[in-house]
């Protein structure tokens, strides 16, 4: 190969931004937090290396899915925050999660306001 990515479909340029064991997880924090600085993305996950995180970061950079700003009001801050294209895979993660549950925890968790009503309900919000 030449080391360009392989886009045989619509799927593969989606899977090609989202994929990476914590690029996921950064777009759901800062949807659900809003503009963060790095040690706040690090402390949120725990289990990530900074190492990892800064690559992760540069790479969602690189694809427009995160804004990076640095204030250097004093102390040099950096902060993080999703753009609008950033934003707009929102819903796509919202499916995929909601098909995690369905399918891979099925014997555990039911989606709030599935038809049966004897397994543990998750609310939507913290699909995630």
């Amino acid at each position: 190969m030449n080391g360009q990515p392989r886009f045989n479909c619509a799927l593969d340029a989606t899977m090609s931004i989202i994929e990476g064991r914590w690029k996921s997880t950064i777009i759901c924090l800062l949807e659900r937090n809003g503009e963060m600085r790095f040690n706040e993305i690090l402390n949120s996950i725990g289990e990530i290396s900074s190492r990892m995180l800064s690559r992760q970061l540069k790479e969602l950079e690189r694809d427009r899915m995160i804004n990076r700003r640095v204030n250097q009001n004093g102390a040099v801050k950096v902060y993080y925050s999703l753009t609008a294209r950033g934003k707009s895979i929102i819903p796509v993660l919202q499916s995929m999660a909601l098909w995690g549950i369905e399918n891979q925890f099925v014997n555990i968790v039911q989606i709030e306001g599935a038809a049966n009503t004897n397994e543990e309900s998750v609310p939507a919000a913290q699909i995630t």
